[in-house]
């Protein structure tokens, strides 16, 4: 991914940071403790309010397990490619990892992911359940969608919506058995939430 402007890069590298994250499944208390970064630094840097810095880069890096490169995504493929080992093939994502794809490139307020959950092959366990600041609107596009928001279990379907308050216990899975789950996220990370807008009903 490349960069347009200064300015834009603590949000975008906010939002990119948060999805990997999110698709690792850990939660902002155990990265922090994995890692001996602040709580309160990991929010503000997913939020867009700080610019990482190459150690705390480097520390999510090891827990995520993943390369500084594939952590920030700042090296284009054509650049990659040429000090790649002839004899090491490209690093390819397991069938059953969940993937994350940004919409967009803000600089704070609302911003969206389009989430891909794999298939399964049988009943999944109660999804993790995690906490943070915020307003989320969630939209199924495909497959059966698990969400257990609080106490509350809901399996949702291709063109339902759900919209809640993130400090809400919650967690996705795929309802399962059958194929992938593809499902759009609107998150606003300080409460921001949308605003529904309708034509004037004809006379």
């Amino acid at each position: 991914m490349a960069y347009d402007g200064i300015e834009g890069v603590p949000a975008v590298m906010g939002a990119r940071l948060r999805a990997r994250r999110e698709a690792s499944g850990h939660t902002l208390t155990e990265v922090s403790r994995a890692s001996g970064i602040a709580l309160s630094t990991l929010s503000r840097v997913e939020n867009g309010r700080r610019r990482p810095n190459l150690e705390l880069l480097l520390r999510l890096a090891k827990v995520y397990g993943a390369t500084l490169d594939e952590l920030v995504g700042t090296v284009p493929a054509e650049v990659e490619k040429p000090h790649r080992p002839p004899h090491r093939p490209p690093r390819r994502r397991p069938v059953d990892e969940k993937a994350v794809l940004p919409l967009t490139r803000y600089v704070g307020g609302v911003h969206a992911h389009k989430h891909v959950l794999p298939a399964t092959d049988g009943p999944p366990p109660r999804p993790r359940q995690t906490a943070h600041e915020g307003h989320e609107w969630l939209c199924v596009l495909s497959g059966r969608l698990w969400l257990a928001l609080g106490a509350h279990d809901l399996v949702l379907t291709a063109g339902e919506v759900a919209e809640f308050d993130t400090r809400t216990p919650h967690g996705v899975a795929n309802a399962g058995p059958g194929g992938p789950v593809e499902y759009l996220v609107v998150f606003g990370p300080q409460g921001e939430r949308l605003r529904h807008r309708v034509l004037p009903t004809a006379g």
